[in-house]
């Protein structure tokens, strides 16, 4: 098959192009490089430096006529969605809008999706939260998702065009970008690596559910197959904390660092923990214990600082 990938030169989608390629599909690449690295790029992957914006991305899907879009593509950083809430919905709902449209003209038959867990279902009343869950998204990077799968479900019904909505937990792994906001495993450990201060903001017990990229990498191939349609989460159900990401990663770096805290964020959920059990009738599951995927994570960028 022929797949067109957004974000292809970004950390989760550059390990599912990889997988692509290695599966024998044919792979083009949409990635306005904000945050996706040349050094991510696959060199059997075709790609345009292009915004999802823009108004040739009709043009250039009608030229590529992929048989299925991977959307990955986005402004992932929930405290810049608070701040600048037209700017997330700009990147988010807008630029996706102009993707599914192209994918109208262009006759995809299914787009494969990048939502969240973490964040479309808001302070959860149920742990961990199935798909039934209901949607109270507390932050507009949140609503963004919650409102691309509502666009998803419109574009099948209207357009035939089948969906796969992957709901991710805190993707962790090799690739990382540690200098944002986001991914709290990259960024430690580059710290910690690097004799750098990693500060905890608040008491360190907000919890998440982080998942190692390699599971994402699997859901997003299972997602190719025929029979997959509708929503998913792709979580591990394991609730961890702050502390218990630094402390892990202050013995697998050898720092001395103390254990240091900051003031909270404000507005940031305290618990996060979402089921897998959906998907696994189709053959998936999270295979990698976290312990193991933060080592893989830590030797990675040790491996980086060596160079």
């Amino acid at each position: 098959m022929k797949i067109l990938i957004t974000g292809g030169a970004g950390f989760i989608a550059s390990h599912i192009t990889d997988r692509y390629i290695n599966l024998g599909h044919e792979v083009v690449i949409i990635d306005n490089m904000s945050s996706g690295k040349n050094e991510n790029i696959n060199p059997k992957a075709k790609i345009y430096k292009i915004d999802i914006k823009d108004e040739q991305i009709a043009d250039i899907l009608l030229e590529e006529k992929p048989d299925i879009l991977n959307h990955h593509a986005a402004q992932m950083d929930v405290r810049v969605s608070v701040n600048d809430p037209k700017f997330d919905a700009s990147e988010n709902i807008i630029g996706s809008l102009n993707l599914y449209e192209a994918c109208v003209k262009a006759n995809v038959k299914k787009i494969i999706f990048a939502s969240s867990g973490g964040t479309v279902y808001g302070e959860q009343f149920e742990f961990p939260a199935n798909e039934e869950h209901p949607l109270n998204p507390c932050s507009p990077y949140g609503i963004s998702k919650m409102v691309n799968e509502k666009y998803l479900f419109y574009y099948k019904a209207v357009y035939g065009i089948d969906y796969v909505a992957l709901r991710y937990g805190n993707v962790y792994g090799p690739r990382q970008n540690p200098h944002g906001e986001a991914g709290v495993v990259a960024i430690f450990a580059e710290r910690l690596l690097a004799g750098k201060e990693a500060i905890i903001n608040g008491d360190g017990l907000i919890t998440r559910d982080y998942i190692y990229v390699n599971d994402v990498v699997n859901a997003n191939e299972i997602a190719l197959n025929d029979s997959v349609s509708g929503i998913f989460n792709v979580t591990t159900g394991v609730e961890t904390n702050v502390n218990e990401i630094f402390r892990a990663l202050k013995s697998l770096t050898f720092s001395e660092q103390e254990e240091t805290h900051g003031p909270a964020k404000a507005g940031e959920q305290r618990r996060s923990v979402c089921s897998p059990n959906k998907l696994d009738k189709f053959g998936w599951e999270p295979k990698m214990k976290f312990d193991d995927g933060v080592k893989l994570t830590v030797d990675y960028f040790k491996s980086k600082s060596n160079k």
